[in-house]
């Protein structure tokens, strides 16, 4: 028994294998609702457990129900391929003792083995929103058979753009289906416009949300000087925090590189990930990391969503997240099941107001931290004076009513000093003191000097 349901024999083996034994929430709130069919939309956060709360109740039924339908069963759409490759792994594995067929549709791999493998028609496929669309546009899947549509990680789709693209895949589904919505929030400003247009008598469900505090993750700031200063303060992390897996978080393609480059110099094992790199060399990047060929990985956003690897106990924002969804998903990579991370971001002049929104954001402080051998001159913001005025900022010129007040005392002003001499000043007193030229007019107008005698 898994959460008050009875499974399949071979489901249950399957979850003996992996040792899990315990529902975490979300798998014990949607797993009996998903099981009766009924469309969902549940907010759940990173690390929460939600990919077996949506894989467990769709292959029960796909095991359950006879299988009298030619073509695929169930869809998954995820934002990014490393997403999609750890939730086909999880199908994998899941699916170990049955006779469930799995594919995987992404971007950066052979279209034309795709499409031989949609006419195999396997009964599960997880998929990119782009890659599908352009099978779609040439007729190759056939979803009018679809009992179940799944959504993983809903927002950061929308936030990428695929929300048309989405809708348009929908379309092509059986209408039929039951459907389910996972995102990290249900605040999103395009969850409830393309939940309205999937859903059916859904049911909501809301768990932990992106605000809620991460127990088991210990935050910390450490303000730096520079970029330069950063990597003197990310290798020195590196090295005395003594992490069995880190992820440093970049926010440029570029960067990713140079970091990666800076700390191999620095005797750490160290590979990078960003979104133009070739399939294979993602893969590949992930297989060393997951296998602990490396223990480093220097990455963009595109591994925030899609990293599922044990043992991460460190996170660095070598670069801070732009937004708090971002750092969220970022530092979510710890601290999952229950174990404890760590998440530092390193942070310069540039991005305190953005580290600020952040903690607004998620309604908590971070810890502040200092290294001593590496302290820099940057700590902060200028403090204020008495006044309650910020040192530096210039007085803001008068506007409207201000102006026009301005004037008038400025006029009350000067008649007062009718009447009253000048007062003399350093120059007026220098020009008196300057030797006087005796000039004589000549007859042209012109100005001439003087001559004795004449």
């Amino acid at each position: 028994m898994f959460c008050d349901v009875t499974l399949d024999e071979a489901l249950t083996k399957a979850l003996a294998k992996l040792k899990i034994d315990k529902p975490t929430p979300v798998q014990a709130k949607t797993i009996p609702y998903a099981m009766e069919k009924t469309d969902l939309l549940v907010s759940a956060a990173t690390g929460s457990g939600k990919t077996v709360a949506f894989l467990l109740p769709t292959m029960q039924q796909l095991l359950q129900d006879s299988d009298t339908r030619t073509g695929t069963r169930a869809l998954i759409l995820v934002p990014t391929r490393e997403l999609a490759q750890q939730i086909y792994g999880q199908c994998v594995a899941l699916g170990s003792y049955t006779q469930l067929t799995f594919g995987l549709v992404i971007g950066g791999e052979s279209f034309s083995r795709q499409k031989a493998m949609f006419r195999r028609n396997p009964e599960i496929v997880i998929a990119t929103p782009g890659r599908l669309v352009a099978h779609l546009e040439n007729d190759t899947p056939f979803f009018a058979d679809l009992e179940v549509l799944i959504l993983d990680e809903a927002d950061r789709m929308l936030d990428m753009g695929f929300s048309d693209d989405v809708l348009a895949i929908a379309a092509r589904c059986n209408e039929e289906r039951q459907t389910l919505m996972f995102s990290a929030t249900l605040g999103h400003s395009g969850i409830g416009g393309v939940a309205s247009q999937l859903l059916r008598d859904s049911v909501v469900l809301t768990l932990d949300t992106v605000r809620d505090k991460h127990e088991h993750i210990r935050q910390q700031i450490i303000t730096a000087d520079d970029d330069a200063h950063k990597r003197k303060i990310a290798i020195w992390l590196l090295k005395e925090e003594k992490p069995e897996k880190a992820l440093v978080f970049v926010n440029k393609k570029t960067q990713a590189d140079s970091l990666a480059g800076h700390l191999r110099h620095a005797q750490i094992y160290t590979a990078y990930l960003h979104g133009d790199m070739e399939q294979h060399q993602r893969t590949h990047v992930m297989r060393r990391f997951h296998d602990g060929e490396i223990n480093v990985l220097v990455a963009t956003d595109v591994a925030a969503r899609g990293i599922d690897v044990k043992g991460i106990d460190l996170v660095i924002n070598f670069d801070m997240a732009r937004n708090g969804k971002d750092y969220v998903h970022r530092i979510g990579r710890t601290g999952r099941a229950g174990e404890e991370g760590l998440a530092i971001s390193l942070i310069d002049h540039n991005e305190w107001n953005v580290m600020n929104g952040v903690e607004r954001y998620l309604k908590q402080t971070f810890e502040r931290r200092r290294i001593k051998e590496l302290q820099g001159t940057y700590t902060g913001p200028k403090k204020t004076k008495a006044s309650g005025k910020a040192v530096g900022v210039k007085k803001k010129k008068p506007k409207g009513k201000d102006k026009a007040k301005l004037k008038s005392a400025q006029r009350e002003r000067n008649k007062k000093k009718i009447g009253k001499p000048k007062k003399k000043t350093s120059a007026d007193n220098d020009k008196a003191r300057a030797p006087k030229k005796s000039m004589l007019t000549s007859g042209d107008g012109s100005s001439a000097p003087k001559r004795r005698g004449v």
